[in-house]
């Protein structure tokens, strides 16, 4: 007999022993454990709580399933990792934009960790590394003023702020502490357009710019970027990944590199030094503006060529044959067309990154269906205080 209850729950308050962390930024805890028998077993998905700690939450969503999502207003018994959040506009109703602000930086790690170690496990099942996957990493610069580029929502009477979680709901914040000290707050005293979006780019210099490029150095060199052209949010994040490449990629002097998903061409930059003048490194981009930056940026190198288009669409046609590929997709990853396609034009190594550890797994058990196996993994911590991180793959063909 199912044991899912009839009655909306919404606006429930629950008492909860929390169990593990989740991918997405809350633990899993079951009902019942109340006294009320007719919700035992029921799966709840609860925030701003960790693990072990015994919680009341009030239930803010309920689809009407097994599960309903609920929110932590009150802790019983804390955990040892918890600490008070450093943002006043954190937490229950608050802005949806971190998720683990209640939890040491040591402890933020750790959970991610859990969470890629149990989605590689479960999606990509024989493929996934195992032990190798090591702890998340930490980046330099510490847990707050690390983003550099924010996405701010504006409400009906023109106010900016950040989205409250799982909502359209604008929270007002007269600040942001994962920003640069003192770098949004002009912005936020201005008032925009109702119901629009206002992109914040903070330069290397400190000052917040609304709709505006930067200038932005990694790998030893320099990208002039336009309005609206991706760079990595984190500032240690480019230069981490372009050693990644450099360590694991491997491209033969006089061979052939393919950057897919490469936006200005950073990580492709990085494949032009193994190649030399006379090798070939394409980079491929669906966004005109990106294309355009890395060509401009990376003009010196004439054994680099941009390729404007979707990457999943380019592979097949692309000339010549890659020696080795990097490869950057967005959250949702390859998928099955894409893989079976990167596998069949034969690159001995593929560096893959990845920013969800689901896409992650799911990729990786395409890779192994293909022929590939890994050969090396790290993860780091480039989004501290939120759920997200980013991972690299180094993917070896298994000839044996």
């Amino acid at each position: 007999m199912s044991t899912v209850p009839a009655a909306d729950w919404t606006d429930r308050m629950l008492e909860l022993t929390v169990g593990p962390v989740a991918h997405g930024g809350h633990c899993v805890a079951r009902a019942g454990e109340d006294g009320l028998a007719a919700d035992d077993g029921r799966v709840v998905f609860v925030r701003h709580a960790l693990p072990g700690e015994r919680v009341r939450a009030v239930v803010t969503d309920d689809p009407g399933g097994a599960f309903c999502r609920a929110d932590t207003v009150d802790v019983l018994a804390p955990s040892p990792d918890r600490v008070e959040p450093g943002c006043v506009w954190s937490g229950p109703g608050g802005c949806g934009g971190c998720d683990f602000q209640h939890a040491t930086p040591a402890a933020q790690r750790a959970l991610k960790t859990s969470v890629l170690r149990e989605q590689l496990a479960r999606l990509a099942g024989a493929a996934a590394p195992g032990s190798r996957v090591a702890f998340v990493e930490e980046l330099p610069g510490g847990p707050l003023g690390w983003r550099t580029r924010v996405r701010l929502a504006v409400d009906d009477a023109g106010v900016p702020g950040l989205r409250a979680h799982r909502s359209h709901d604008v929270c007002e914040i007269a600040d942001c502490p994962l920003v640069p000290h003192g770098a949004l707050e002009p912005v936020l005293e201005r008032r925009f357009r109702p119901e629009s979006e206002v992109d914040v780019t903070v330069g290397e210099d400190g000052a917040a710019r609304v709709g505006a490029g930067a200038v932005v150095t990694a790998a030893g060199r320099t990208w002039e970027l336009s309005a609206g052209t991706f760079w990595q949010v984190h500032p240690a994040l480019a230069d981490t990944l372009a050693g990644v490449v450099a360590d694991w990629a491997d491209a033969p002097r006089g061979g052939v590199a393919w950057d897919l998903y490469g936006g200005v061409g950073l990580l492709g930059s990085v494949l032009a030094d193994q190649v030399g003048p006379d090798g070939t490194v394409l980079v491929v981009e669906s966004s005109p503006t990106a294309v355009a930056d890395g060509a401009a940026a990376l003009a010196d190198l004439g054994q680099v060529g941009f390729v404007q288009g979707r990457a999943e669409r380019e592979i097949g046609r692309l000339r010549p044959a890659p020696d080795v590929v990097v490869t950057d997709p967005p959250r949702s990853g390859l998928g099955r067309a894409t893989v079976r396609a990167l596998a069949d034009r034969g690159p001995s190594r593929i560096v893959h990154v990845a920013c969800d550890p689901a896409a992650l797994g799911r990729d990786l058990a395409l890779f192994a269906g293909a022929g590939y196996r890994v050969g090396a993994l790290r993860a780091f911590d480039a989004f501290p205080m939120t759920h997200h991180m980013e991972a690299a793959v180094l993917l070896e063909r298994d000839d044996r």
